[in-house]
């Protein structure tokens, strides 16, 4: 059987789009393979972008991470007790410095709050619109709204505080 000329040049054409597919997706391969110690050693990646300036530069400056540990650690602990306050959000930041002037003392480290009431919370947020409190009691008056009638919730006791877990997918 004989191909014209035109069914020859398709043949090629389709041939050629299937190597060049192949060789495409081998040189995504070879890429993802290239980039995966990065993912799993980001120093070396750090390292391979500083490459050039330590061959070309003898003074250029070069971050580094420290790795010596501390001479000396030191740490606070302190009991101190805030004003009681209505529901609501409220901040405590001034209260918490003023009541351990040490964290003033300290360039790093961590702080642990802990709240020994059961219908009492802890939360983090940004503080730079003043709204930020308002929307945060406002959502968590939708969550669990106050039982003025006390007929919303099943307890009534707010002795012992537990954690509970919730899954949300089966």
């Amino acid at each position: 059987m004989m191909m014209s000329k035109v069914d020859r040049a398709t043949t090629i054409v389709d041939h050629l789009a299937v190597v060049m597919s192949i060789r495409d997706s081998n040189y995504i391969t070879f890429t993802l393979l290239l980039l995966l110690p990065f993912a799993f050693f980001p120093s070396l990646f750090v390292y391979t972008i500083h490459l050039p300036l330590r061959i070309f530069s003898s003074d250029a400056y070069i971050p580094h991470s420290v790795t010596a540990p501390p001479t000396t650690m030191s740490w606070v602990q302190k009991s101190f007790t805030l004003p009681t306050k209505s529901r609501g959000s409220y901040l405590i930041t001034d209260h918490v410095t003023q009541s351990v002037p040490e964290i003033k003392g300290f360039k790093v480290g961590l702080l642990n709050l802990f709240v020994q009431h059961t219908s009492c919370a802890l939360s983090m947020n940004e503080n730079w619109d003043e709204e930020v409190r308002e929307d945060m009691s406002d959502a968590l008056d939708r969550i669990a709204p106050e039982d003025k009638k006390g007929n919303l919730y099943r307890h009534s006791a707010e002795v012992w505080c537990s954690v509970t877990l919730l899954p949300i997918r089966s």
